[in-house]
């Protein structure tokens, strides 16, 4: 089960904030995170990295990203 968090037009740390929040509900094994500013793609992978998550992937999507986080 994936659970989408759309954090576009959000200023950073508040993308940051949303996965780290979700990361810690549990609920699903992936994530999938849409970001609009590499800033905000950096950011995050990091962040969710730094909670053991690791990052499947990130798309190009029109303007911004996609980005997989596994939570297994």
């Amino acid at each position: 089960m994936s659970t989408t968090i759309d954090a576009r037009g959000l200023s950073c740390p508040q993308p940051v904030l949303l996965i780290l929040d979700a990361i810690k509900k549990g609920g699903g094994t992936e994530l999938i995170v849409l970001v609009d500013t590499d800033t905000s793609k950096e950011n995050v992978s990091r962040a969710a990295e730094s909670q053991g998550c690791t990052v499947t992937n990130v798309q190009p999507d029109g303007d911004g990203y996609q980005i997989f986080i596994s939570r297994v």
